[in-house]
């Protein structure tokens, strides 16, 4: 028996990538699943093929950026699914570029989606996972570990997860809310082809390698096998364990690496400088 057979999921973000192996997989597990995501028809179509493998799935239009939206989604999951016994902030872009072009907007606009985003999911699903005893998951990144060059607005927020989980962690536990901090190395998304304005490019080129980015699917199994054993921290791909213990252990060496890695992508539309 799958630690997720009767039980419902909520996945912010679940409209691509992570989110949406991650809702494949807990079903593939037992679990019911609610999808929001901005996308309506990449969540409904991810909903329907939910639905073919046998297991409740309904799909919700929401912006975690808005306050209203989440909290009117988690009350139409209520009323259509009963219960919420996992909550996944996954939803989250990336904001890049040198800091002399960027603004503070940019830094708000950041925050906006990957930290408050993860409170307003928090806070929308807390009364019910305290009624369920269950479990909180916050996606953060290694980036929060690793801030390299051009990544100042997206690694803070990242690094803000990462100690917002710890502070959660140690508050909730005697509420019997479970808070695991999954925190994924490169892994295949469209992420990367996401601007500075949350807008999808697909046309955009990937910067990371193919053979360097870890497939999502592969990544949702090791995220489904440490939230069903309540891990404090899953730390996915062999190159994030790796840059989280240099960060642990060795900071000097991996801020020397850090000043030489590959740049992040290019923003969609506009030119880059060197």
């Amino acid at each position: 028996m799958s630690a997720f057979d009767g039980r419902v999921a909520l996945i912010t973000g679940a409209s691509s990538g992570i989110g949406a192996a991650l809702a494949r997989e807990l079903a593939r597990q037992g679990a019911s699943l609610a999808l929001l995501a901005r996308r309506t028809d990449r969540l409904e179509s991810l909903a329907e093929e939910i639905r073919g493998m046998g297991r409740r799935a309904i799909s919700v239009t929401c912006d975690v950026s808005r306050d209203d939206d989440i909290n009117r989604a988690v009350g139409l999951v209520l009323a259509d699914l009963g219960q919420i016994d996992v909550a996944v902030a996954n939803a989250g872009f990336g904001v890049v570029g040198r800091i002399e072009r960027l603004a503070v907007e940019d830094f708000k606009r950041q925050f906006e989606v990957n930290v408050f985003g993860v409170l307003r999911t928090l806070w929308a699903t807390l009364p019910e996972l305290k009624r369920r005893q269950g479990t909180f998951v916050m996606v953060g990144s290694v980036a929060g570990y690793l801030p390299g060059p051009r990544t100042s607005a997206y690694a803070s927020s990242k690094a803000a997860v990462h100690s917002l989980s710890a502070s959660l962690c140690a508050e909730l536990a005697s509420d019997g809310v479970a808070v695991v901090l999954i925190s994924p190395g490169y892994v295949t998304s469209e992420i990367r082809q996401v601007d500075n304005l949350g807008r999808f490019h697909a046309e955009a080129p990937d910067p990371v390698p193919r053979w360097l980015a870890m497939h999502a699917d592969v990544a949702a199994k090791k995220i489904a096998r440490g939230i069903a054993r309540k891990r404090r921290e899953v730390v996915v791909t062999l190159h994030g364990k790796l840059a989280v213990f240099l960060a642990r252990h060795a900071f000097w060496l991996l801020a020397a690496l850090s000043r030489s890695r590959r740049r992040p992508r290019h923003e969609p539309g506009r030119a880059d400088e060197a």
